[in-house]
């Protein structure tokens, strides 16, 4: 089971007299990653360090940002993991409050930070969708679009014959496939 946060956050936290903003962002594709780092950096302009880790998919990867290697990054993505967390962007941006917090402090603060804030936002299943293409008889819309009344219909073409393009929630799949099959129509996987 994989889980998504709610909704984009940002927490701030003090821990001896550093400052850690955690930026929880629901992200999509891998493409959108830098400008979102990107626009976390211009908010907090004057931070020391932007540390982050992402999951999309089975893509993750973390970054320490000049922190001591694995102090920062690899709690942060652990912290994630925990959680069951996939298509989120973490980085927590910090300021240096002039107390120095050894390996095991920074390694304590990053992940424990992240970990409440998860926490105080809460998280959700992630719904996996499935994308199918049916070619039906126009004799057969009302049954098909009654059937599909809980699906998301992408694309639709009406020639010869009707073609839609649909989403379908995973766990509805298999009931939804059943009748559609029970019709005889044409129906692709994409």
């Amino acid at each position: 089971m994989k889980n998504v946060i709610k909704k984009n956050y940002d927490y701030e936290y003090i821990i001896n007299k550093s400052k850690f903003i955690v930026c929880l962002r629901l992200i999509y594709n891998k493409e959108e990653i830098n400008d979102l780092i990107s626009d976390i950096k211009n908010k907090y302009r004057d931070a020391t360090h932007y540390c982050y880790a992402y999951i999309i998919d089975n893509i993750e990867k973390c970054s320490d940002d000049k922190e001591p290697s694995g102090t920062a990054g690899v709690p942060i993505l652990n912290a994630l993991k925990r959680n069951h967390l996939t298509d989120v962007l973490c980085v927590v941006v910090r300021y240096f409050g002039g107390i120095k917090l050894g390996t095991g402090g920074l390694l304590r603060a990053y992940s424990n930070s992240v970990n409440e804030t998860i926490k105080k936002i809460g998280t959700k299943e992630k719904i996996e969708y499935l994308n199918l293409k049916i070619i039906f008889d126009y004799t057969k819309l009302k049954d098909i679009e009654y059937i599909l009344s809980k699906c998301a219909i992408l694309k639709k073409d009406f020639e010869d014959k009707i073609t839609f393009e649909i989403k379908i929630n995973k766990n509805e799949y298999d009931d939804i496939l059943k009748k559609l099959n029970n019709l005889n129509i044409i129906i692709k996987n994409m």
